[in-house]
């Protein structure tokens, strides 16, 4: 990855990917779930549960010697050991499903999921003996040309009973190369203890693929956003351009919301019904927004909330904002929320018209109905009256002309 930062914790859409392979182990009702941590483990085990049990590779000797380091931790467990990979974020619960079902229902020894690829370079390729039985894997760098050849690659993702798998790590040998032990030598031994090991083939590769380089992890990306955007049109939100919008994992949008293209949405963002996002607008985490509001073009919001039937249609910053119902947030308005040293607050009031290009110097507190005039600096812990009018640089109140 070319990076200080751990492999499994850099982000797919707003999350480390390490966390969408612990929530498929969560779907999947597995009894334990025995993380082994390597590289930087102490950075990795933030993304764990609280409490949640973990081995650490002390010394990183390949797959097999991973494996080892977590069976240590199940003890006398008796059943179906299944390994799964924290750079592999894009598997679906079906596809284990059905690997967990075919193992257990046949009685075998090893299942491994499979694919078959037109072009196999660098995957391990599955081999068979003359009665089609499955009998090894061979790493790429280790096939010869014939093995080349082979379309059927392995996925990594194996389930083995687990006195087999523990039998079988105790035969395999070193890698002479990178003096490394690889888990995919364990079907090798297992077939010449007579042990059954068949594989079930995946229908869609990139759901195993695994993350290796920044171009894998953009491409992971595309296919998880994708999937968070399908997910969401099918619960009823419009995203005019799926392409073009960009909403990390975790963002919770109501129904006949319409987002616009090029819109940003982050991690813990919530919006209302029928609220209007876009185009060009960021929503950062900390945002809430209730039905019925308009964020419009080139718009940021940071840790705000923005009660129901509120307007801020065109550019601006609203940052750490309370602002309530049925307020217009004219265009250019920003909240200057921080003053070096602290982020200060800006509450609006219901029914409030903040003219355009106001700049709210935080805190601020403005009063249910009170208005701004265009270009107004409402300077520090000012206090706009409710129904007053306040407008210039800095701001002040604006007197009523007498009748007559």
């Amino acid at each position: 990855m070319k990076s200080g930062l751990p492999k499994v914790m850099h982000h797919i859409c707003g999350r480390p990917m390490l966390g969408y392979v612990l929530d498929l182990v969560r779907s999947l009702g597995i009894s334990r779930s025995i993380p082994v941590l390597g590289h930087k483990y102490q950075e990795v085990k933030m993304a764990l549960r609280p409490g949640m049990k973990f081995a650490v590779q002390r010394r990183l000797l390949g797959t097999a010697d991973a494996v080892r380091c977590g069976l240590r931790l199940l003890g006398d467990f008796k059943g179906t050991v299944l390994v799964l990979y924290g750079d592999a974020p894009l598997l679906k619960k079906e596809t284990l499903e059905k690997l967990l079902r075919h193992h257990i229902e046949n009685g075998l020894d090893a299942t491994v999921l499979s694919a078959r690829i037109d072009d196999p370079a660098g995957y391990g390729r599955m081999l068979r003996d003359k009665y089609s039985n499955l009998c090894g894997i061979r790493e790429d760098k280790d096939a010869d040309d014939f093995e080349k050849e082979i379309k059927e690659v392995n996925t990594g993702i194996i389930c083995f009973k687990k006195e087999v798998l523990s039998r079988a790590l105790t035969q395999i040998r070193a890698n002479n190369r990178k003096r490394e032990y690889y888990l995919t030598d364990a079907i090798a031994v297992i077939h010449k203890q007579g042990g059954l090991a068949e594989s079930v083939l995946i229908k869609d590769v990139i759901e195993a693929m695994g993350i290796n380089s920044r171009k894998d992890l953009a491409r992971a990306n595309a296919v998880m956003q994708r999937a968070i955007n399908e997910g969401l049109m099918a619960q009823g939100v419009s995203i005019v351009d799926p392409d073009s919008s960009f909403i990390s994992y975790g963002a919770r949008i109501g129904r006949d919301t319409t987002i616009y293209p090029f819109t940003v949405i982050e991690r813990g963002v919530r919006i209302g019904r029928r609220c209007s996002i876009g185009p060009f607008a960021h929503l950062k985490e900390g945002t809430s927004l209730s039905d019925d509001v308009v964020a419009g073009n080139f718009l940021e919001i940071v840790r705000s909330s923005i009660a129901s039937k509120t307007w801020a249609k065109h550019f601006g910053y609203i940052g750490d904002s309370r602002i309530g119902s049925k307020v217009n947030v004219g265009a250019g308005c920003v909240t200057a929320n921080f003053d070096g040293r602290n982020k200060n607050l800006t509450l609006v009031g219901d029914g409030a018209f903040i003219g355009s290009d106001t700049v709210f110097i935080a805190p601020v507190r403005v009063g249910k109905g009170a208005r701004t005039g265009a270009g107004s600096v409402v300077t520090k812990n000012s206090k706009i009256a409710p129904g007053s009018t306040v407008a210039g640089v800095p701001a002040r109140p604006l007197r009523k002309k007498p009748r007559g």
